[in-house]
């Protein structure tokens, strides 16, 4: 059983569907004691870092996240979601996060392409992860996205995307995983990867 993180800032419908899809049983959660009893966490997000802070603060869901992810639940974020479980978001100011992995979430800059990066672009991994088992280089994902992660640790990366230049668009550490894109809408790359994590 899959618990999607419900706390007002996410595209849940789409996730929800995506897993029905592949036959992978999911429950919503927004309570501390919803994540307290989860099996395997899911953290959606669209939208700004700072409101999806609040959004978990406000559900009382930071504690709970960040207890979870120490005690070994495995947590996948996506989009707004991944960013969250970093240290720092510099949107709008900064803002800290989850701080389960350590880094920065930063604007796109000095480069001369569209911001926000909105579209279908390919991975490149860089090394061999369970939730990506299975895929081969080059694949395309679904992106919408104006700020990226930067780890400060490299070990933790597991794909980059290039953007006039690299960024992180795979993280991976111990039962953590963030994307950057939307597997939900990335078809058959996308629904791999959420199978890889069900499994």
């Amino acid at each position: 059983m899959i618990s999607i993180i419900d706390y007002g800032l996410s595209n849940i419908r789409s996730v929800v569907k995506a897993f029905e899809h592949l036959e992978i049983p999911t429950t919503l959660v927004g309570t501390p004691d919803g994540i307290a009893s989860a099996e395997k966490l899911f953290l959606p997000g669209v939208g700004a870092f700072a409101a999806g802070m609040d959004g978990l603060r406000q559900h009382g869901l930071v504690e709970p996240i960040q207890a979870a992810a120490k005690d070994g639940v495995p947590l996948m974020g996506i989009c707004l979601g991944m960013q969250l479980l970093f240290d720092w978001g510099e949107e709008d100011g900064l803002h800290e996060g989850l701080g389960i992995l350590p880094g920065r979430v930063v604007r796109f800059a000095d480069i001369d392409l569209p911001i926000p990066h909105m579209g279908w672009n390919q991975l490149e991994f860089v090394r061999e992860s369970k939730v990506t088992a299975g895929l081969d280089n080059g694949r395309y994902t679904y992106f919408v996205h104006s700020y990226h992660c930067q780890p400060d640790d490299p070990a933790m990366i597991i794909a980059e995307t290039e953007y006039e230049r690299p960024f992180v668009s795979i993280v991976g550490h111990k039962n953590i995983y963030g994307l950057q894109f939307h597997p939900e809408k990335s078809q058959a790359t996308g629904l791999r990867m959420l199978r890889n994590f069900g499994e």
